[in-house]
């Protein structure tokens, strides 16, 4: 097939490599579309997104209305004569008249096994699911919530050890090949389309900092999950004698039940500080203290051993003291 007129649509770090990807391949970037520059840092000052980045220093042109529902934008995006346009993490609702605009039409890589996990966060739903595997789909984009037919897909594995960034770069690394390939014969993908089974599909909604607290009387394995979903963000947290505890890092380490409360600490030391859940003991190996750094559960009990002393206990924000 022959090299295709593409726009790309994206905003963080995950759609810039799969637009480097595109950038690399046969195929003629003609236009880039990202979210409109953000305040960051400690300072709020306005940073562009990774796609922006990426596109600047490639040469492409960058485009950044704060919607696609203005007529005289999407005027301008189906006046650049694209074949296809590739979505990936961008932020903003395609409308049906930019949808229609490219001869074949949006595609949409999407970080899950389609249909399972629709939605804004299917890479840290799946890992608090427990899921054992998950992948990447392209996807013919229409106008649901990524309920458009699907081209092609690529699966990994959900391991013991996996985080939310870990997944992240996994989907990533064997994302952005799959979309090339579906780009070099887009007519025979689309052929070939799987209509999605709307009765096996879920919904990933979006992470809420609020519930990167851990419920101590939730079973070890679950608490293990939530702390490896919410590692890189929110990170999860719980409270120990007023202070703000963030669990970067845990492990299942028993399923005995024994007598202490939920959130006792039963021992700190070397190995870990383990507390007593509602089914189950949790291992915490790598915390942050209020002002400080994430570190080892070694380091941290060698500075404050009173604080993780046997007998103290977690607490949730609402009774923290």
């Amino acid at each position: 097939m022959a090299a295709l007129k593409l726009i790309f649509a994206g905003t963080p770090a995950f759609a810039a490599i799969h637009m480097r990807a595109l950038i690399d391949s046969e195929h003629q970037l003609i236009a880039v579309y990202t979210q409109p520059d953000r305040p960051a840092g400690r300072g709020k000052k306005l940073q562009a997104s990774p796609v922006k980045q990426t596109a600047e220093a490639a040469g492409v042109p960058v485009y950044q209305p704060a919607s696609l529902r203005d007529r005289d934008e999407q005027a301008r995006l189906a006046a650049l004569g694209a074949d296809a346009m590739v979505v990936v993490a961008y932020g903003l609702i395609l409308p049906p008249e930019v949808l229609a605009a490219p001869r074949l039409g949006c595609l949409n890589v999407h970080a899950s096994l389609l249909p399972r996990w629709r939605g804004a966060a299917p890479i840290q739903r799946a890992i608090e699911a427990g899921d054992r595997e998950t992948g990447s789909t392209i996807m013919q984009m229409d106008a649901g919530l990524d309920t458009g037919a699907m081209l092609a897909t690529a699966r990994c594995a959900i391991g013991a050890h996996t985080t939310a960034a870990s997944l992240h770069d996994e989907l990533a690394r064997i994302g952005a090949p799959l979309l090339v390939e579906v780009l070099s014969d887009l007519p025979g993908y689309q052929a070939g389309a799987t209509t999605q089974d709307d009765s096996q599909a879920s919904y990933a909604s979006k992470i809420s900092k609020a519930e990167a607290e851990l419920d101590w009387q939730r079973p070890a394995i679950e608490l293990d999950r939530c702390i490896r979903a919410f590692n890189p963000f929110p990170i999860c947290f719980t409270h120990l004698q007023g202070q703000r505890i963030k669990i970067w890092q845990a492990r299942p380490a028993g399923s005995a039940p024994l007598p202490e409360t939920a959130g006792t600490i039963l021992r700190a030391d070397r190995d870990g500080i383990l507390v007593n859940c509602g089914s189950g003991q949790l291992a915490i190996e790598r915390l942050q203290l209020p002002g400080g750094k994430a570190l080892s559960a070694a380091e941290v009990v060698n500075g404050s051993a009173e604080l993780f002393a046997a007998g103290a206990c977690f607490s949730p924000s609402d009774v923290a003291s």
